[in-house]
């Protein structure tokens, strides 16, 4: 049995253990461990959003269980406390760990660079950092909206962020569009508070284009941030912040610190070649040096590619990259093979400034585009649902679009509150009811005639040659008589009418007895006489291309090759729509999986549009069917027992778990 064991259930870790997993799935001599301290895994790009009280804090929370069911991976809940490269033990406090080949992935860890009073400062690089100072922020509102004393409320309502690049300034957005919010809750001027964003730079986001530098520091300032630049934080007191050795002091109680990051504590104790800042020196294959049976991956990895002058940044999509590597190479080790080299290519980076605007330079190298506003948005907001399909597909999908979108607070999201300002479902009762009754209707009266003769098919247009001319004998006189039969009755139908309805009708005939004294084919005229009146008053229009389909489509499955009857499939299809007109009909009624039948009667009636047969009312039914996809069967419906039940149960089915197809 060979020991294969991911430590760290990152970006990377999560990743690798994913890769391992499905190129191992069918050997039961490799096992795969993950071991990671916490039992989830955390979106840390989101940080922010929750600190901030964007979004809830299960947003950017991933169950790491959830994540590898019905997959070849143990999930262990430990803590490693050493690591013996030479015996290839992994130690925590109560257990040992043996492993074939470790992958060691556990990220890194806030450094102040040794300034004192570290502990008065609040960190963001995990989940419980996130929600501990949304939580922190809150409470410094509470307790600014209960006293009279101005000193003490102006250090409480000082928030002070340091560290301009990518952390720093996202939370200096959010925190700047959240205090609105907040100044409006506790009845707090908003002059009263007071945002700075400190760093040792000359500029935040030093790493970007000055252009879009400069559209970052506006959108700062404009959210009411105050930018001190070229300043270095010499000490953090529990009252204060102190800026080159004491030349500014700003009293708060709120110091957030995104200043640095440094290698992760098991890292910094493990006996390896080390560089920048606590990562792990590797070889182009990310095999740490001295040790070919221990691979690094994400942020732990030390590695300049060639014609590179720099290390790999640490980045997800670097994560993304040598995840793949990693998994190959094991994979090479114990089955045989060649080794990858790793030769990562970076597509950019994105940054928020708030929820609605951002900064972004994508691309690759040689050619950058850099955007910003709401394409740079797009862009973060694309990534993170790339990275999503790898982690959790639609489960995370559909989370995260219902928390960045669909359930956002004070409309918070890059569309503002187009998408979240919804009605409550009890409004769309009455709508339920009608719709269901009006379906149910139609299908119950055509029910009849189809038990009486299954085969009548009048659901679909007659075929194009139907009842063909036996006897050629005296056809031009039926028509001829049939035609004068129908001028005679439009005619007297349109006696006291407007006289141009009288003169269409005229034309329509006269074009009809023409087509039948040089064609002789009385039925299709006839027929088609009838069609064209019908659709001129009463059914709604259908473009060419659509009428070019559907007929195809006719012709191919619903009528006969020769053209004169209906197939077998054409009945099973009417009574098929029968019969789902009933059904759909009444789960409307009862509120039962009310989606799934709003999206079958919207189904129904564009298949009756395109056929050219829907009258004008079926608009409604169409717009009643869109309107109720929403958890309409919520309200004084079957749904509202039904549907926790089900996503309960969906949760349990080994198929459905392993490819994440089910809700929360």
């Amino acid at each position: 049995m060979k020991k294969i064991v991911v430590l760290g259930g990152g970006y990377a870790g999560v990743l690798t253990a994913k890769k391992l997993a499905k190129k191992f799935k069918k050997d039961q001599d490799v096992s795969i461990t993950l071991i990671d301290k916490q039992s989830y895994h955390t979106m840390l790009t989101e940080l922010h959003e929750v600190a901030a009280g964007r979004v809830d804090e299960e947003s950017i929370r991933m169950d790491l269980k959830k994540i590898f069911a019905g997959r070849k991976v143990d999930v262990v809940l430990d803590e490693i406390t050493s690591i013996d490269f030479e015996q290839k033990v992994l130690t925590s406090n109560s257990t040992k760990y043996d492993y074939d080949y470790l992958v060691m992935g556990t990220g890194c860890k806030p450094t102040f660079f040794g300034i004192p009073g570290s502990e008065n400062a609040h960190q963001l690089w995990s989940y419980t950092d996130a929600v501990n100072l949304r939580e922190h922020i809150l409470n410094m509102f509470r307790q600014a909206a209960l006293t009279c004393d101005k000193e003490k409320r102006k250090e409480l309502l000082t928030f002070v962020t340091v560290g301009a690049g990518f952390t720093g300034v996202e939370m200096a957005g959010e925190l700047g569009e959240w205090k609105d919010e907040l100044c409006r809750s506790f009845h707090i001027d908003k002059e009263e508070v007071s945002l700075y964003i400190v760093d040792f730079a000359p500029k935040v986001l030093p790493m970007y284009p000055d252009k879009l530098v400069k559209k970052a520091e506006r959108r700062l300032e404009k959210l009411g941030n105050q930018l001190v630049m070229n300043s270095a934080v010499s000490e953090i007191k529990a009252d204060s912040v102190v800026l080159n050795k004491g030349e500014m002091v700003i009293n708060t109680r709120t110091v957030i610190w995104a200043a640095g990051i440094e290698g992760s504590d098991i890292v910094d104790s493990a006996q390896v070649e080390k560089a920048g800042r606590g990562r792990i020196v590797t070889n182009a294959q990310l095999q740490a040096k001295d040790h070919k049976d221990v691979y690094v991956v994400g942020d732990n990895i030390f590695y300049i590619p060639e014609g590179e002058e720099r290390p790999v940044p640490q980045m997800v999509e670097n994560a993304e990259h040598s995840a793949p590597v990693v998994a190959h190479n094991i994979y090479v080790d114990i089955k045989g093979g060649e080794h990858k080299s790793y030769k990562p290519t970076f597509h950019g980076s994105m940054v928020c400034i708030g929820s609605r605007y951002g900064v972004a330079q994508v691309g690759m190298p040689g050619f950058w585009m850099n955007l910003s506003g709401f394409f740079a948005m797009f862009s973060k907001h694309f990534i993170n649902l790339v990275y999503f399909v790898q982690v959790l597909g639609f489960n995370k999908i559909w989370s995260y679009l219902m928390h960045e979108f669909f359930h956002t607070k004070n409309n918070r999201s890059m569309v503002g509150g187009l998408l979240s300002n919804s009605a409550p479902v009890f409004w769309k009762f009455p709508l339920r009811i009608f719709v269901g009754f009006m379906w149910l209707q139609q299908g119950l009266t055509k029910l009849p005639k189809v038990i009486h003769d299954f085969n009548n098919v009048f659901l679909l247009p007659s075929p194009p040659k139907a009842d063909t001319l036996s006897a050629a004998s005296g056809a031009v006189s039926e028509a001829v008589t049939a035609a004068s039969g129908v001028v005679t009755e439009v005619v007297t139908q349109a006696s006291g009418a407007v006289a141009d309805a009288v003169t269409q009708a005229s034309g329509v005939v006269t074009e009809t007895v023409n087509q039948v004294a040089a064609n002789g084919d009385i039925f299709t005229t006839i027929s088609n006489l009838i069609h064209d009146f019908m659709n001129w008053i009463a059914v709604l229009p259908v473009p060419g291309f659509v009428s070019d389909m559907v007929n195809w489509s006719m012709d191919a499955f619903f009528y006969t090759p020769d053209g004169t009857q209906f197939t077998t499939l054409a009945s099973l299809v009417q009574g098929g729509m029968i019969f789902g007109e009933i059904i759909f009909g009444i789960m409307l009624i009862i509120g039962l999986f009310t989606p799934v039948a709003a999206i079958g009667t919207i189904a129904m009636g564009c298949m009756i549009w395109a056929s050219g047969m829907a009258p004008t009312e079926m608009l409604w039914y169409l717009v009643g069917g869109f309107a109720l996809i929403g958890n309409s069967g919520m309200v004084l419906g079957l749904d509202y027992y039904v549907w926790p039940w089900l996503r309960e149960m969906m949760k349990r089915i080994p198929l459905l778990k392993k490819w994440y197809l089910y809700v929360d």
